[in-house]
């Protein structure tokens, strides 16, 4: 396969992705869902934190949980009604300098002590001086947030590459849809906290309306 092959690739893949919010009954099978799961495991992050959890919810999972969530997510209901599964995208709260997330993230490296303390330093220096987050719980949520939304994209990429559709879902509200998941046992709220929710099934109908997007001169700008 040449370069331009996969690149064609690539770009059928993106035609394709549209944001579905009704699917047919066709499920998407385990070994799929794992390869989708795995585009959002091995995403990048900021310093390497990954201050993520997936949690995964197959139909009968949404099923359990559906009645509860639709009041306080405006923008899922045909989806937790139609879709064949949820991955709720979760972000750790406590990412500062010196918490024990960023720290096992190092160790996970494998550096030594030194480099560990060095690190941290740099660190420290990043968040209280540079962004301005290091003592503010909401905006070091929102920064650990941040990184979930490259794993969103990637695991929308590589289900459309595979014909599988999708629609990510922001449309909820932020304190009664955490307090649902802290109900039904699926996050741990002095831990973590939804950053945002994607469905994924097959469409149930091709779009009505044609895809649209800004000239892409009003968006991609070279610098000579």
């Amino acid at each position: 396969m040449t370069k331009e092959d996969i690149k064609a690739q690539v770009r059928q893949a993106f035609d394709h992705r549209v944001s579905i919010r009704v699917y047919n009954d066709k499920d998407i099978t385990r070994e799929d869902m794992e390869y989708i799961l795995d585009m959002a495991w091995l995403s990048p992050s900021s310093i390497g934190l990954e201050p993520w959890r997936f949690v995964v919810l197959d139909r009968k999972a949404i099923a359990k949980i559906a009645d509860d969530l639709k009041p306080a997510s405006w923008g899922a209901g045909s989806q937790l009604d139609t879709a064949s599964h949820f991955v709720l995208l979760l972000a750790e709260k406590k990412v500062r300098y010196d918490s024990q997330a960023v720290k096992d993230s190092l160790y996970r490296k494998g550096l030594s002590e030194d480099m560990i303390a060095s690190r941290l330093l740099r660190y420290e220096d990043f968040q209280k001086n540079h962004k301005k987050m290091a003592d503010d719980e909401r905006l070091l949520w929102e920064w650990a947030a941040k990184q979930t939304y490259i794993a969103l994209g990637n695991m929308m990429t590589a289900d459309s590459f595979i014909g599988i559709d999708s629609c990510p879902i922001e449309g909820f509200h932020d304190d009664e849809v955490n307090d649902v998941l802290v109900k039904h046992g699926l996050i741990d709220p002095d831990k973590e906290k939804l950053a945002s929710m994607v469905s994924f099934g097959y469409r149930a109908n091709d779009p009505k309306h044609k895809r649209i997007r800004k000239d892409r001169s009003a968006v991609v700008t070279w610098v000579d």
